[in-house]
């Protein structure tokens, strides 16, 4: 392979990632993940430039992380402050938890966020 820009995006066979090219590290490429993350080291001989299709896929990908990121469900959705419909909504999660009611502390959650999705997002 040619000398590669920094942005590049390859296929590194080893790990079967599309990666953006970042540097060289001695003998190495170092690679970043599409959409970021951690770099890893590759072997600039086997990397080739990624397929048009690797590239999608490699975006899709990314978008998807970033998605699933922004949705996170592992917190519970904060009320905002003034709203009526977020503070009822609040107070029933928080009624069903002292009661030890995970099924109706999930509906909350669900439609708290719901909520939050059609009123509060600009």
């Amino acid at each position: 392979m040619t000398a590669l820009e920094r942005g590049a995006l390859v296929y590194d066979p080893a790990t079967r990632k599309v990666g953006e090219y970042q540097d060289r590290s001695g003998p190495y490429a170092m690679l970043r993940p599409v959409g970021g993350g951690r770099e890893w080291q590759a072997d600039p001989a086997a990397l080739r430039p990624a397929t048009r299709r690797e590239r999608l896929s490699a975006g899709v990908r990314a978008a998807n992380e970033r998605a699933r990121a922004a949705d996170d469900t592992s917190r519970p959705p904060l009320p905002v402050r003034g709203c009526a419909t977020c503070e009822e909504l609040a107070a029933r999660r928080e009624v069903a938890r002292a009661g030890y009611d995970g099924s109706t502390e999930t509906d909350a959650n669900v439609l708290l966020r719901r909520h939050h999705n059609r009123e509060h997002r600009a």
